[in-house]
């Protein structure tokens, strides 16, 4: 028998703003998902995102309390091309989330830019540079 990786569980503290997060992203997850305690969007390759509220995970984790703050975890969204990357950075921190590090030209061959989830989780917006010529 052999596992395979299936699913991404973040723990949300606001479900609804978590979702509506995500949901910028391009993420699809049920309606009326915001009155749940748990909520999944499928992922590409048939992984899963999970969502569960805090009090969800202290059902079935007697004791557990979140982190003190954000950043153990993060998410990377491939864009479609560096323009797009810069365009949904500033939509995202336009709408109000915080932009940890506006768009850069990396030496690694890509536009990147990090944007910080309501639970202050890193989100990666990336998409590679043309090549040099």
């Amino acid at each position: 028998m052999t596992a395979h990786f299936a699913l991404i569980g973040l723990v949300a503290s606001d479900m609804a703003a978590s979702l509506a997060f995500y949901r910028r992203l391009g993420l699809v997850f049920p309606e009326g998902s915001e009155a749940l305690p748990h909520a999944e969007a499928g992922l590409p390759g048939g992984s899963v995102l999970a969502l569960d509220t805090e009090e969800t995970v202290r059902s079935f984790r007697p004791g557990w309390h979140p982190p003190a703050a954000g950043g153990r975890v993060s998410l990377a969204f491939r864009c479609g091309a560096p323009a797009e990357v810069d365009a949904l950075y500033a939509d995202l921190v336009g709408a109000g989330y915080h932009g940890e590090s506006a768009p850069w030209d990396a030496v690694w061959g890509q536009r990147y830019a990090i944007v910080l989830d309501p639970d202050g989780n890193g989100v990666d917006l990336f998409a590679p540079l043309p090549a040099a010529e």
